[in-house]
């Protein structure tokens, strides 16, 4: 016969008053974890008790109740009971809902304890976020609900964010499909499509750290970091309706701008603003762009300016600000980390400075109405005004100024002619500028397609011409690369060949005193004394030079575009030169360098601390030291310091012809034959010991 399963007797359930209640040494919480008590008996104030307390009686010596009760689980919230009662919030004898266990059960009062801990199951984060979106559909605020559950309200709005993924990423998540830290990433936008495309793209993938949903989310956005984002403004661009991205968890530095072509009409647009406060000045053209590519003014002259100077006041302030950053920079040259607050007074001063140094320029009213501006904003947001250009175009105005001068002088304020006064300022923005409305039977200008069509059989033509005539045709090179490189002049030629003089964006302090510096400078200051000034006088110079002579300056003006430099190249097809562009340009240096016998010895160079040996590590000294000196002079620095070893480098290579790789041809060896045994003069703090070290080892 089967046994009859025996039925469960459940505790009974009572409310005692408070003061019949005491803590257990039962209870196994000994640590502080989870919510305070202070926040716990507020949220018992708000809400009432949610969870009864698990008590047992207190029993005398004889076994019998006292009408005591103690315990062992619930410790947390009798605490809390105990301070609304010490407030005076809750009466000594309120009753308390508690569950109160058999005293001969045979389960301990300890056993109770961590059952009830340990048997709790926290709440998945999930629902967490999904309970909080529902008291805000209640009508709830943030801050209502930060202060029901104790949290910041920072956490309160993550948790909304969180809610308001879309639903199908968010079951995703509930079944651990996802991380937190991906879901966390997809709430920088609210777009549910957009973010359901970044995840189903993410799967075709071996990378899907949220770093790189964050950024698929907002490759179409503009950071607020951005120059455009500085000058119009983020409240500027909300107030136009601009939606503005935000990263609630983590360091976002302002979000990012969705609407691109809507920041890009207002930064125009507040340019156009500006532009006009400019045109005031008198000038003849503004141009107004969001950006200028690099090199956009460099066919144009410019007027020379002067700078306003300083006023008695502004050179006390100047001089006072250096004082303090020299005295500043002094005192700190040897801290591994500059104080917060003298970074930051460094950062003001250098700021206030650059601002002096950065004076506005002066320029004679006479010949403002004849140039023009760049109107733009630098990389900070600030605007930035660029006066004073001439186009090869408005030469022609200077001739009539000063024709019109003779009649009509400056009037004594300063101010500009009249007649160039009244001229209105052309303001082209993005390239566009409104046609004027004239008069229907005016003959108007040919339409530019047709001028193009018309002068490429004209340029045609002539390049036949000139390819029959190598006479002409040498002398027209000529004559270009005497503009360009030698005069400057405005552009414009028929020819349109060129060599681009190619600047040193780095330098070392030392290049122009180098021996190649004073070469080229002397050489191009006798040439530039010769040439005449005249641009048709230089063709029939040109004509009537011999060949020695011609050739001569033909080599000076294309030495002018030599690049040897080395640059990092751009490996993602940017506008930069690519790596492998810096690799050709390397290896065809190499081989020019072989052709006219390059010598870097020669040329007067030398490895010394400030060019070199200062500024590499110290393997790398000591690897100049072998190769030029031997192994073993190498091994006699090895103990030095590096600004020790690095001086002593330098008196070392000294005249051994020793050269860095960059100065090297590429299948060059060091410039050094020398054995590795020669050594040279050491000083004694080197050799001291030596002989007594050689000893030893032979021992």
């Amino acid at each position: 016969m089967a046994k009859a399963l025996q039925k469960i007797t459940l505790s009974a359930s009572r409310d005692i008053p408070f003061n019949k209640l005491s803590l257990s040494q039962s209870n196994v919480r000994r640590l502080k974890a989870g919510v305070s008590i202070e926040d716990l008996a507020e949220d018992i104030a708000h809400r009432g008790l949610l969870q009864s307390l698990n008590v047992r009686p207190v029993l005398d010596a004889g076994g019998a109740e006292t009408g005591m009760f103690e315990i062992p689980a619930g410790g947390r919230r009798y605490r809390a009971l105990e301070r609304l009662v010490r407030q005076k919030r809750l009466s000594k004898t309120a009753p308390i809902p508690c569950i109160v266990r058999d005293p001969a059960v045979e389960v301990s009062a300890e056993e109770d304890s961590l059952a009830e801990n340990v048997h709790r199951v926290a709440l998945h984060p999930l629902d967490q976020f999904r309970a909080f979106k529902a008291l805000c559909d209640q009508g709830a605020g943030e801050e209502e609900i930060a202060a029901r559950f104790f949290v910041p309200p920072a956490v309160v709005r993550q948790r909304l964010r969180l809610a308001a993924v879309s639903e199908r990423l968010l079951g995703i998540y509930a079944d651990d499909g996802m991380t937190l830290e991906q879901l966390m990433a997809f709430t920088v936008t609210t777009d549910h499509a957009r973010q359901e495309q970044v995840w189903e793209a993410l799967q075709q993938s071996y990378n899907n750290e949220p770093y790189l949903i964050r950024r698929q989310l907002t490759e179409s956005a503009v950071r607020a970091s951005d120059r455009r984002a500085r000058f119009v403004g983020i409240e500027a661009y909300e107030a136009a309706g601009g939606l503005v991205l935000r990263d609630l968890f983590e360091e976002d530095g302002g979000g990012w701008l969705q609407d691109v072509a809507l920041l890009d009409r207002l930064a125009t647009k507040k340019l156009a603003v500006e532009a006009e406060k400019i045109a005031a000045e008198g000038w003849r053209w503004i141009e107004v762009a969001v950006d200028f590519g690099y090199g956009h003014a460099h066919h144009l002259q410019r007027l020379d300016g002067v700078q306003i100077e300083l006023t008695p006041d502004e050179g006390a302030t100047f001089d006072a600000l250096t004082a303090e950053q020299a005295k500043l920079e002094s005192e700190y040259q040897d801290a591994d980390e500059l104080p917060e607050e003298v970074d930051a007074r460094l950062g003001e001063i250098e700021t206030t400075l650059a601002a002096f140094e950065n004076r506005p320029v002066r320029y004679d009213p006479a010949e403002i109405p004849r140039a023009g501006a760049f109107v733009s904003f630098d990389p900070d947001g600030h605007l930035a005004v660029e006066r004073g250009y001439v186009r090869p175009e408005d030469e022609s105005t200077r001739v009539a100024n000063e024709d019109s001068a003779e009649h009509g002088p400056c009037r004594p304020d300063g101010t500009a002619l009249a007649a160039a006064a009244a001229q209105r300022t052309v303001i082209t923005v993005g390239g566009e500028k409104a046609d004027d409305d004239g008069d229907e039977d005016a003959i108007k200008p040919l339409p530019e397609r047709l001028v193009g069509e018309l002068t490429a059989h004209r340029t045609l033509a002539l390049r036949d011409a000139v390819a029959n005539n190598p006479h002409v045709a040498m002398t027209a090179l000529l004559h270009k690369l005497c503009l360009d490189n030698l005069q400057h002049s405005a552009p414009g030629a028929s020819l349109e060949v060129s060599v681009r003089h190619v600047f040193f964006p780095v330098q070392a302090p030392d290049l122009k005193d180098s021996l190649s510096a004073k070469a080229v400078e002397a050489r191009q200051n006798a040439w530039e004394a010769e040439l005449p000034k005249d641009a048709d006088a230089l063709w029939g110079w040109l004509s009537d030079l011999d060949n020695d002579r011609r050739a001569a300056l033909l080599a000076h003006c294309v030495s002018f575009g030599v690049n040897a430099l080395y640059e990092k190249g751009d490996r993602y097809g940017g506008p930069r030169v690519s790596v492998h562009g810096v690799q050709q340009r390397l290896a065809q240096a190499d081989r020019l360098a072989r052709a006219v016998g390059l010598d870097m010895v020669v040329a007067g160079w030398r490895p010394t601390v400030d060019n070199y040996l200062g500024r590499v590590t110290k393997p790398r000294i000591l690897e100049a030291v072998r190769e030029a000196k031997g192994e073993h002079a190498a091994r006699l620095l090895d103990h030095l310091k590096k600004g020790e070893m690095a001086q002593e480098a330098e008196r070392l290579l000294d005249g051994t012809g020793w050269l860095p790789e960059p100065l090297r041809l590429a299948d060059g060896a060091p410039s050094s034959d020398l054995p590795a045994g020669v050594v040279g003069s050491l000083p004694a703090f080197l050799t001291d010991g030596e002989d007594a070290q050689s000893q030893q080892a032979a021992n």
